[in-house]
């Protein structure tokens, strides 16, 4: 067996989260031009983006799927993951969190702290991942590095620390003081690779020693030894700053703020000395936590070792055009060799790797053996789909898995001709393993094909790579609101369901009671049976039954959420009692308990950042209000005036055509999915009636 070359220690899983717009990929195009991986910058504005290798990513200018690449830097190894800033390829940045060890987050420097930059940040929290920040886009017009420092403290973390700051703005950016060697870094030659460290100029001496006391004030207080020397106004050296520094990055104690311009090629290097010297390696990091897949109540914990049994963690499924399935995973412990099996601890299936590799965007290199730490893929997976746990077949363990949010907007899709039909369903399944936030739906009543995803750019993408990749062509509908159904009220039912009919009969008889849930909390069934007036094996059909009448929905044919069901009383039958007569029983108790408890329809409300220029500003409210739109704030950005408003999605179709003509084409807006609400009555009656016609 072939030994590391990289220790573990000199080893970096980073991904590169932001809003969209905030210059991410373009940023990510410098790293990999700085480490020498490739020999020219793509641009995003020309549709080279190495990292954006996706027919419909160079088109539109966006990242829709999460690439991977490697590259090195000052003897570290970085494995990249450049991830999706629009918010309908969420589960892109989610999966990416769950995996990687920290993280850098972008900031476009005139608009700071963006609502999707919230929503990343509260992922990354979730997962507790290290982070660093870099102000990017100094160089444009409006750009402020004090307002965007100052936004992320005010609506992200009060954690922020300011390592370095800029030396002038807009198209006087020359440069960056590094605030912990107290420097001036320009970037010179040919596309800034060439770092050459000055004394800072008179005129930014006094702001950099403001900013400079602000910094070692905030250090220094997460340490006691440095904190007496602040005290005592003794000096502290840069060693002794950059190890407190890295300790509290680590702990998530303290976020590092970096800033330059990506475009203008100022500051990038910064970021990658930042990465090697703060973010953490895999030695830094807690031991992995998962359960054993034959007894769930046992804990088993792994250390990131080679010689541990091996564990991996399926992140992502990708269609290859030339190798197929691609399953990206990354390794806790252990190491996997080529030509060996693992056990899937998810499905029970044992799995042959018959090649490993290590991803840059598109392209492959393949290795014989890959170790712990490390992100690589394999191909032809068969039963493996992403949250999956790939495993020591002799070590059975299953890592925790990866939650998605549910999909709220479908579309109904037909095949163009009756000989596409299986084509579409086998091409639509195979992106479905792919996307976790893509579902697909046979309607049992109509027989048509229902596709759910995050938001009309999602189904719109899903629909052009089914096009290009898959070569089906195929009608869509009207995109629909995913509305979900729940109770308002507590209410118990009793159901007997008896049926005798010559043979063996069939008698199920269950008390259930009903009560609402907090709004996201999900379906809870408790059995309170006492003295076994129900079997123990006719409970499981009877939460089968309930489950199946909550799917199907009651008043309006939505999908019913948030309930606590209670089986708490019943009876059975020695002949005829069956599973399937306590399944029905257990269904028609729920209808009947639900109706009682008084049904309502829930609809998804979005969160809508609006950027408009004044002239415009009431004409824009307006309008929102006209679509049952909440405004929350209203705030300044350069010259421009920002709307947060809290929208029902329903009324959100063709938004962006309207704002368009309102606005003579000058404003913008972004929207992302916040939370079900109770929708009005007289909405309500017309869902309720639409279904029915």
């Amino acid at each position: 067996m072939t030994t590391r070359i990289h220790p573990l220690n000199s080893l970096r899983n980073i991904g590169i989260i932001a809003h969209i717009d905030a210059g991410k990929t373009t940023f990510s195009e410098r790293l990999l031009f700085y480490t020498g991986v490739s020999h020219k910058i793509g641009e995003v504005h020309e549709g080279e983006a190495v990292m954006d290798w996706m027919v419909q990513e160079r088109e539109r200018g966006i990242t829709i799927t999460s690439a991977a690449t490697t590259m090195y830097w000052k003897d570290h190894q970085i494995n990249l993951i450049d991830t999706p800033g629009h918010i309908d390829f969420t589960a892109e940045v989610q999966r990416s969190l769950r995996v990687l060890d920290g993280a850098v987050v972008v900031f476009d420097g005139v608009a700071g702290v963006e609502p999707q930059s919230e929503t990343v940040w509260r992922q990354a929290d979730k997962y507790n991942v290290p982070r660093i920040c870099f102000v990017n886009k100094l160089d444009r017009m409006g750009a402020s590095f004090d307002k965007s420092f100052q936004s992320i403290l005010d609506k992200l973390t009060t954690k922020a620390v300011a390592i370095s700051f800029p030396m002038g703005t807009e198209e006087n950016l020359s440069g960056v003081v590094d605030l912990l060697k107290m420097k001036a870094l320009y970037f010179e030659g040919e596309k800034g690779t060439t770092l050459v460290e000055k004394e800072i100029p008179e005129e930014f001496k006094a702001e950099a020693d403001v900013w400079h006391k602000k910094m070692v004030e905030r250090i220094a207080g997460e340490d006691e030894v440095l904190t007496e020397k602040f005290l005592e106004g003794k000096d502290i050296t840069t060693a002794e700053l950059k190890a407190v520094l890295r300790k509290c990055v680590l702990e998530y104690k303290l976020v590092p703020v970096l800033c330059g311009s990506a475009l203008k090629n100022k500051g990038v290097q910064t970021v990658l000395d930042a990465v090697v010297e703060l973010l953490p390696s895999p030695l830094d990091l807690p031991l992995q936590k998962g359960i054993n897949p034959n007894n769930e109540s046992e804990t088993i914990e792994r250390k990131t070792d080679d010689s541990e049994p091996f564990s991996a963690l399926v992140f992502k499924i990708a269609t290859d055009p030339y190798v197929g399935t691609l399953t990206y995973f990354r390794v806790y412990s252990g190491s996997l060799t080529k030509g060996s099996y693992v056990l899937n601890a998810n499905t029970g299936d044992q799995e042959r790797i018959s090649r490993i590799l290590r991803m840059h965007a598109d392209e492959r290199q393949e290795l014989d053996v890959i170790y712990a730490g490390e992100i690589g893929a394999t191909v032809g997976l068969k039963a493996t789909s992403t949250g999956h746990t790939l495993c020591d077949k002799d070590h059975p363990i299953m890592l925790e898995k990866i939650v998605f949010p549910e999909p709220v907007i479908g579309i109904r899709v037909e095949p163009k001709t009756k000989a596409d039909q299986e084509k579409l369903i086998m091409s639509i399944r195979k992106l479905t393993q792919e996307d976790p936030t893509f579902r697909i739906k046979e309607d049992q009543e109509t027989g048509e094909t229902i596709i759910s995803g995050m938001g009309e750019l999602h189904l719109d993408i899903i629909a052009d790579r089914l096009r290009r990749e898959f070569n089906v062509d195929a009608n869509y509908g009207k995109p629909q609101v995913a509305f979900r159904e729940t109770i308002v009220g507590e209410a118990q039912a009793e159901s007997k369901y008896a049926r005798q009919s010559g043979g063996k009969g069939q008698f199920g008889h269950v008390y259930l009671k009903v009560r609402p849930k907090e709004r996201g909390a999900g379906f809870e069934f408790i059995d309170e049976i006492k003295g076994g007036a129900i079997p123990k094996e006719f409970i499981k059909p009877v939460e089968k039954g309930v489950v199946e009448a909550m799917d199907k929905g009651i008043l309006a044919g939505y999908p019913i959420v948030d309930v606590e069901v209670t089986l708490y009383d019943g009876s059975f039958h020695e002949v005829d009692s069956s599973e399937f007569a306590f399944k029905i029983a257990g269904s028609l108790a729920f209808q009947d308990a639900a109706k009682k408890a008084k049904l309502v329809i829930l609809e998804p409300i979005m969160k809508m950042e609006v950027v408009t220029p004044e002239a415009f500003f009431g004409a824009v409210i307006s309008d929102l209000s006209s679509r049952r739109g909440k405004i929350e704030e209203t705030s300044e950005r350069v010259g421009m005036k920002v709307l947060d408003a809290m929208v029902p999605l329903s009324e959100t179709f063709g938004y962006a055509t309207s704002l368009r003509s309102l606005t003579e084409g000058r404003a913008s807006f972004t929207m992302e999915f916040n939370k079900y609400e109770r929708v009005p009555e007289n909405v309500a009656q017309e869902i309720i009636d639409g279904k029915r016609q």
